[in-house]
C-alpha cells in the first residue's frame, strides 16, 4: 500500500465521540442487509458504483458489523412484508442515540411506495426505495445521503 493510499484510508475513518465512548466510522463502508443473497449482490454492485465499500450480511449476522467501524450507511431489504430486518432497527437506533447524530444513514428497500411514516416503518429510516432495485432508483439516494453526511 502506498503512502498516498494510507492517507486516503485515514481520511475515510473518522472518530466519533458519543455516550459509549469513542467509535470509529468508516465513511466508505455500507452495510447491505437482507435475506435474499441475490438482492444483496445487486445492492452491493450499485453501492460500489458510488465508490463505496459494501459489506453484505443476512439480518441474523449483520448486527456485529454495526460498530467499530460504524458504516456510513445501512441498506435494509425489508423483504416481502417490510419486516425482514426488524431486529436490526433497535440496534441502529441505539447506536444513533449513543453517537448523538443520525449515523449511520438508513435506506430501506420496500415492496411498497411511500415514506417511512406512511409505510409504518421505523422513524430511523432516512429514505425508502421501492423495488424492483435498480441503479436508477437506488444510486441517487445513496449518493445524496453520503453527500449530506459529508457536508
Amino acid at each position: 500500500m502506498s503512502q498516498s493510499d494510507r492517507g486516503n484510508d485515514n481520511a475515510r475513518h473518522l472518530k466519533l465521540i458519543g455516550g459509549a465512548g469513542e467509535l470509529a466510522m468508516d465513511a466508505s463502508m455500507v452495510l447491505v442487509v437482507g435475506k435474499s443473497p441475490i438482492n444483496r449482490i445487486v445492492v452491493s454492485k450499485i453501492v460500489e458504483r458510488s465508490g463505496l465499500k459494501p459489506i453484505s450480511q443476512p439480518p441474523e449476522t449483520a448486527g456485529r458489523n454495526l460498530r467499530n467501524p460504524v458504516p456510513c450507511t445501512v441498506v435494509l431489504d425489508g423483504g416481502p412484508h417490510n419486516s425482514d430486518c426488524d431486529e436490526l432497527l433497535p440496534e441502529i437506533a441505539t447506536l444513533r442515540r449513543l453517537l448523538g447524530r443520525p449515523l449511520p444513514a438508513v435506506v430501506f428497500l420496500s415492496n411498497s411506495i411511500g415514506t417511512p411514516e406512511s409505510l409504518g416503518i421505523s422513524s430511523i429510516v432516512d429514505a425508502v426505495v421501492a423495488k424492483p432495485i435498480t441503479t436508477e432508483r437506488l444510486q441517487p439516494v445513496v449518493d445524496d445521503l453520503i453527500s449530506r453526511r459529508r457536508g
